[in-house]
């Protein structure tokens, strides 16, 4: 089932690029930073491959890839920053989200979100939502974005180089970073399980 709709999603991200180049890269690189995790691990390499080709360069692939990522980025920020924290207080209790909590996660950006946005995205799955609590806790915009940019960049142009190098061969890139995805993931996972033990332990 996962493998189906991988597949599909590629096809739909190499017709995508294939069609409108350099804006398609950077469309696609913005709508996975909206928190929809679109493997960045086959938009960047297919683009890189097609570097052979005389289609696109790799460090103007880094440049739209980093772009878009900024524009993503800026839009779930503004969501974030708009709405986001409303609802938190509103809703939180019932994914037991207090306002320590609230409280806690805004000194942790306010001290540490840039640095949270450079590594954030240069990692599948985080990097789809990092954007959103920063906006919550109001990180200033302008430096968030410019570390944005610089972790998109470093992460755009790994990604097309690499598939430059594979031609090809650029699919077999997703299934050498399935391990990155996969220790993501159980991060993420054990951080939830945390989360909720933690909570239930203070109120008992």
């Amino acid at each position: 089932m996962i493998t189906s709709i991988l597949s599909i999603i590629t096809s739909y991200i190499i017709a995508i690029i294939a069609t409108l180049g350099y804006p398609g890269v950077a469309l696609l690189m913005a709508v996975q930073t909206i928190a929809i995790p679109i493997p960045s691990e086959v938009i960047l390499p297919f683009a890189g491959s097609l570097v052979l080709t005389g289609q696109f360069n790799v460090w103007m692939i880094a440049i739209v890839g980093a772009v878009g990522s900024c524009i993503g980025g800026s839009i779930a920020y503004y969501i974030g920053q708009r709405g986001g924290r409303p609802l938190v207080e509103k809703y939180g209790k019932f994914i037991l989200i207090s306002e320590h909590d609230l409280e806690l996660a805004d000194s942790f950006f306010q001290k540490h979100g840039t640095k949270a946005a450079f590594f954030g995205m240069m990692l599948p799955v985080f990097r789809s939502f990092i954007s959103f609590p920063a906006g919550i806790s109001k990180v200033p915009l302008k430096k968030f974005l410019v570390y944005v940019f610089a972790g998109s960049f470093i992460w755009s142009l790994l990604l097309a180089f690499l598939g430059q190098k594979l031609g090809e061969n650029w699919n077999t890139l997703r299934d050498r970073f399935k391990g990155l995805d996969y220790f993501v993931v159980v991060i993420i996972v054990l951080g939830i399980i945390y989360w909720i033990y933690r909570h239930l332990k203070n109120r008992s």
